[in-house]
């Protein structure tokens, strides 16, 4: 553990009365939380959050944490569309007088929420102890995401305004002025905010962005003027809409002009931003390859397509683990992360761990295996120089010495479909293969109907595929990929499967690796929107193509 990160017990013990944190849970983005706000959320009996926040902050609670409700739903609120929302005081202080830790959080800041500084109050009064993790503020998170710096060298003056509880002289005292305005308001508000400035005196050319869903992979930014904006929404079929009353954060000054947003636009311009990645995999596979996938924009999806199950015969892979503790191998190759996991639980059932491994050389096809190798407590011995597959570790491995290999037995427990690439290649080095059946794969159930339409409607800008079964099996439980859906294959195995099942292949990865083909995928986002700007035409995502897609202007 990093002992610069306070473990929770560095909270007292709670009393007759439990303690309260509120917390600014930021403007979206889960990155964005604090590290003591992560410490807060791991210590919590009781989460108390803002709809828009809970998911954010509920990955880091326990998984037992309290989550009542703040939104209810009666005849009247459900007719009107608009939820009910409970006196969240009441239940911040129920949970706190039953002796529990309260976590209460908020959008953005707790100190710009004027709720929660109520809330704060009424703990004081009633002399429950509380404190406050500050968060990042929306109104300063969010133009920072746009590639709006609100202050340069000169050290404008910048000013915050909320449309909704502005008084005709908080209008007039900034639009008198001419520093940097931020104004929380909504789509459909704002265009009467720009005019309430244009009345007060800024003037009709000063520039305007508008940034709507910020720090999130949904943030969208319109460049206008405040004379504008109301045409821009107009034109660009933004507004009338049912999504009218989404909040934004428009900024108002010369750090908006939509040159100066060009160059600092680093967000919005990631190579793959808000394309939605199908990535069919679980989630345990797909992890390292999701984050990737977001740190270029991209909204990963993953969808498994096989599943594992035991062997049928386990008596083969019990005499071969027993083997090992018994010196049977000089080596033992792991092939994928099920492999490593199969041997794992079967330690786990005879009370071994990795110390069992002592003597016996581990070799891993892959960086994947071998991280969860390492995460079992063993450091491989050999992984691939050069290509990550069987034939890679093949071509690293050493030949069989009869006077340095006291052994001349490899353990390769594997799946039931594996080809046999690895095993003939190791008896041609002159070692004698034990190849074990560790699990079988077989085809996964299908995914929900709504991701199996978006699968076949076009829902999804891309589909990575790692190898030739997730192609048949993807399509075998989900239907094919719609034609606008980007289709990516990690080789041309992979690539030839995906042809004889009608898909047109689009991205082909340099080399057999899902970092590789990632990096591949966002190779071509960059270089799909480098040629739209360079025609002068509106980015959009492929799935904004097919027929009938609402398009969205993404920059």
């Amino acid at each position: 553990m990093n002992p610069s990160i306070p473990t929770t017990s560095a909270y007292p013990a709670v009393a007759a009365h439990g303690r309260v944190t509120f917390l600014g849970a930021g403007p979206g983005d889960p990155g964005l939380l604090t590290l003591r706000a992560v410490e807060a959320l791991a210590a919590a009996d009781v989460l108390i959050a803002e709809p828009e926040v809970l998911d954010v902050v509920r990955t880091h609670a326990r998984a037992n944490v309290d989550t009542p409700q703040l939104t209810v739903a009666d005849e009247v609120s459900a007719a009107a569309g608009v939820p009910v929302i409970r006196d969240a005081a009441n239940l911040v202080m129920e949970a706190a007088r039953s002796g529990r830790r309260v976590v209460r959080a908020v959008t953005g800041d707790p100190g710009l929420d004027g709720d929660a500084a109520e809330e704060m109050l009424v703990c004081a009064t009633a002399g429950i102890p509380f404190e406050v993790v500050p968060g990042v503020a929306t109104a300063v998170g969010v133009p920072a995401y746009a590639g709006v710096p609100l202050r340069d060298k000169q050290g404008a003056d910048v000013r915050f305004v909320d449309a909704k509880t502005a008084s005709a002289r908080c209008w007039s005292e900034v639009g008198a002025s001419d520093g940097i305005l931020v104004v929380s308001a909504t789509l459909e508000t704002v265009s009467a905010a720009a005019a309430e400035l244009v009345s007060a005196g800024r003037k009709p050319d000063t520039p305007l962005t508008v940034t709507v869903a910020g720090t999130t992979t949904r943030q969208r930014t319109w460049c206008a003027t405040l004379g504008t904006i109301a045409q821009v929404f107009k034109q660009g079929k933004v507004l009338p809409s049912p999504e009218g009353a989404r909040p934004v954060i428009a900024v108002v000054g010369e750090h908006s002009a939509a040159a100066r947003r060009e160059d600092l636009s680093w967000f919005e311009s990631k190579p793959l931003f808000g394309w939605r990645v199908l990535v069919p995999r679980t989630k345990e596979q797909a992890a390292s390859l999701s984050d990737q996938l977001r740190s270029y924009g991209a909204v990963p999806h993953e969808v498994p397509t096989i599943a594992v199950e035991p062997p049928r015969t386990p008596q083969q892979m019990e005499r071969a683990v027993k083997g090992l503790v018994t010196g049977r191998y000089e080596w033992i190759a792991f092939t994928s992360v099920n492999a490593v996991k199969a041997v794992r639980e079967k330690f786990e059932e005879y009370g071994l761990d990795a110390r069992a491994f002592a003597g016996i050389k581990v070799a891993a096809v892959g960086e994947q295996t071998a991280a969860a190798l390492v995460e079992f407590g063993v450091k491989p011995d050999l992984v691939p120089s050069g290509e990550q597959s069987a034939a890679g570790l093949l071509e690293d491995w050493p030949p069989y010495d009869p006077v340095f290999d006291p052994i001349d037995r490899v353990f390769l427990p594997r799946a039931d479909i594996a080809t046999e690439t690895l095993v003939a290649g190791l008896i041609e080095l002159g070692w004698e293969v034990d190849d074990v059946t560790a699990y079988r794969t077989v085809r996964a159930s299908p995914p929900p109907a709504d991701t199996r339409e978006a699968i076949k409607g076009g829902g999804f800008d891309a589909v990575l595929f790692t190898s030739s079964s997730t192609v048949r099996n993807l399509v075998g439980i989900a239907g094919k990929p719609h034609n606008v859906t980007v289709i990516a294959c990690i080789g041309p195995a992979t690539a030839k499967t995906a042809e004889e099942h009608g898909l047109r292949v689009d991205v082909l990865s340099p080399e057999p690796s899902v970092s590789k083909l990632a990096e591949a995928l966002a190779e071509y986002g960059a270089a799909r929107r480098e040629a739209a700007k360079e025609a002068g035409e509106t980015v959009f995502r492929p799935s904004e193509r097919r027929p009938g897609a609402r398009r969205r202007r993404t920059t």
